[in-house]
């Protein structure tokens, strides 16, 4: 019998038998340590299922220890704290009760992120009858994220907190903040306060804009730190900076140019100069703002993408000098693929995203038809990006494993829906040029084996997805299209399973619905998966 359980588990004994949890069971906490993530979870579990458990009653046991972990495999990659924490753990359903345990806190928070999992899925009535049975498990790669666009629509600190509480289920442990764009500006810094107070007004077309302070940032943090997610900000330079230019506008080019989208949007041309001293003075003080407001993240995501228009000496020289100030602050850097056009050092991560081979493009179903008047910009900038990451390997860095093809969630939903009025919002949601993709279509691929350039798993610092805002007005349409995609990243990023096998994962994917519903997430109600 498989447990219902996203991602799988590296390793799963089921026996005859059950054991209930009722209303009168609760936590036992053998371990001083452990005495938050206890409650933390007692609250999640009345969150997901509606089952009120209690500290201190019999029933689920939790402490630290590693017996039994070894035969689990090391995990791959980097961890965006910088830190080396083994997430190994072991889960244990007796008809003497529940057993969870592991080395470190953050590895028995894992372990009761699948137990709350089996609650919800297993309740009846007012309790859960739990299957016998014993999970041993751990992580295949150290980076497990989402990276998240609050620019281009602004989603406040509810929205986030949201978000955060996805990933945490789903093992997920990097938030990917995409702060800066054309669009807005959304982190405060105080001696540049035209940044917020004109930079942040609005985001695309008539949608309100808006920006993070210091105190929420700080209060998002630690919520994120408590569920053992990291925060990585990205201040994207030196192209996306419409937002700047509109602040300070002596800081952007002598002459606006931009290409027209044809659908009311247009592409912004400029960048920062890297020849001008002011430009290293702006960017020296957003980088001495932003950075204390992540103390935990031990990277800085500077962008460095989609810099058109730009020599490519110039974009070399500005990544060069950018990451260069990021070190200087004690940080690590991180960019997406472009950057690998520049000198790199081996600590150095990239992201790499454009998998599309641009002369293959036509042979491959799963190639976005852009607009007409992009073509010609992106065919130069594709041309330029099937040698990023052979550069950026060759440099000794390592990547985030990121693919159009398989994690850009804005990417229309392929599968309809079982719900008739999620239909309309089916077909406005996510950018049509990237063709629509089914939720089978995100679990049938695998990191190493489905991406060109990748030998082994020593080449990859983790695995991360993106959702683009472009067509999300809200936090509903947010949520339909992260949902139920997310669980198919925790599947490809944490499980040791090369192999995805669709109808067993779709019953898996299934029976996680009842605590979506109890969680008010809204998720898209795909007619391939039978919901329950």
């Amino acid at each position: 019998m498989s447990l219902p359980v996203i991602p799988a588990p590296a390793t799963t004994t089921t026996h005859d038998g059950t054991y209930t949890l009722s209303g009168t069971s609760g936590v036992v906490v053998q371990s001083p340590a452990l005495a938050g993530t206890a409650e933390r979870f007692v609250d999640d579990v009345r969150r997901d299922s509606g089952l009120a458990l209690s500290i201190g009653s019999p029933g689920v046991t939790v402490l630290l220890g590693d017996d039994g972990l070894d035969s689990v495999p090391p995990v791959a990659g980097l961890r965006a704290d910088g830190d080396e924490v083994d997430e190994r753990h072991g889960l244990e359903i007796t008809t003497e009760g529940v057993r969870v345990w592991g080395p470190t806190v953050e590895a028995v928070h894992r372990g009761l992120t699948s137990l709350r999992q089996l609650i919800s899925t297993h309740r009846q009535d007012d309790s859960a009858v739990l299957p016998l049975g014993r999970i041993v498990d751990g992580p295949r790669f150290a980076w497990r994220g989402l990276s998240f666009d609050v620019v281009r629509t602004f989603h406040g600190p509810d929205e986030v907190r949201r978000v955060i509480d996805m990933l945490s289920l789903y093992k997920l442990n990097v938030l990917h903040l995409h702060l800066t764009d054309d669009q807005g500006w959304r982190v405060e810094v105080p001696s540049r306060p035209a940044l917020t107070e004109v930079g942040a007004a609005g985001a695309i077309g008539d949608r309100p804009g808006g920006y993070f302070s210091q105190a929420e940032l700080a209060e998002l943090v630690a919520y994120a730190s408590d569920r053992h997610v990291t925060v990585v900000p990205e201040i994207d330079m030196p192209g996306h900076s419409s937002a700047v230019f509109t602040a300070y506008p002596e800081l952007g080019p002598s002459e606006a140019r931009s290409i027209d989208l044809g659908n009311g949007e247009s592409l912004q041309l400029g960048t920062l100069d890297p020849g001008r001293d002011e430009t290293w003075e702006f960017v020296a003080e957003v980088l001495d703002a932003v950075i204390p407001q992540f103390p935990r993240s031990a990277y800085v995501h500077i962008g460095g993408d989609e810099t058109w228009g730009m020599a490519d000496e110039d974009h070399a020289a500005f990544v060069e000098k950018a990451a260069a100030l990021v070190r200087a602050r004690g940080k690590r850097v991180v960019g997406w693929q472009e950057i690998a056009r520049a000198k790199l050092g081996a600590e150095d991560v990239v992201q790499y995203w454009l998998d599309l081979d641009v002369d293959k493009m036509s042979e491959n179903p799963d190639a976005p038809t852009p607009p007409e008047e992009l073509l010609p910009v992106l065919l130069e900038g594709l041309r330029k990006a099937k040698y990023d990451a052979p550069k950026a390997l060759e440099q000794g860095a390592r990547l985030i494993v990121s693919p159009v093809t398989w994690l850009y969630f804005d990417r229309p939903h392929a599968d309809a829906s079982s719900d008739p009025g999620q239909e309309k919002a089916r077909e406005r949601l996510g950018l049509k040029f990237y063709g629509a993709a089914s939720i089978e279509h995100g679990v049938s691929w695998d990191p190493v084996d489905s991406v060109s350039g990748i030998e082994s798993t020593d080449q990859i610092a983790g695995v991360e997805a993106a959702i683009w805002c472009e067509t999300i007005t809200n936090s509903e349409d947010l949520e339909l299209m992260l949902l139920p995609r997310l669980p198919g990243l925790a599947e490809k990023s944490w499980s040791h399973q090369t192999r995805t096998d669709w109808p067993a994962y779709a019953a898996r994917l299934a029976r996680q619905s009842p605590a979506w519903r109890n969680r008010s997430w809204t998720w898209h109600q795909s007619t391939e998966v039978d919901w329950i």
